[in-house]
């Protein structure tokens, strides 16, 4: 069994709570179906939003979904870099698995597949 990362990210049109919570719960669900895994085999998600966003915490949606309760999350905001993509959310959610490195599926969307367009083609 391996501790793998699984990276993530999407961007929001606007800093509203309702925007940022969906976002988040449809890209939590993208990387679950994509790699086929549970609660139950993921050690933690680390989340993080652009600066221009803090009409909410991103953890709240992943509360709400059943058997994530007990998954430990956490929310930062990112370093501020001049030029960087506005209005992202990304994840970067570690998970046990007998999977190899290049078999884990990255998700990227919105305008957040500008960040890796390697591993958006990748997908395809």
């Amino acid at each position: 069994m391996y501790n793998r990362g699984i990276r993530g990210a999407t961007t929001v049109t606007k800093n509203n709570e309702q925007e940022i919570l969906e976002a988040t719960a449809v890209l939590l669900q993208e990387i679950v179906d994509r790699n086929e895994i549970e609660p139950e085999d993921i050690c933690s998600v680390w989340i993080t939003m652009t600066a221009d966003l803090d009409a909410a915490f991103p953890a709240k949606a992943i509360r709400q979904l059943e058997g994530w309760d007990m998954v430990p999350l956490m929310c930062s905001t990112e370093i501020p870099v001049q030029g960087s993509l506005p209005r992202c959310i990304r994840f970067m959610i570690q998970v046990n698995t007998e999977k190899g490195q290049r078999e884990m599926k990255h998700v990227y969307l919105n305008d957040a597949q500008l960040l890796r367009p390697d591993l958006v083609a990748a997908k395809e």
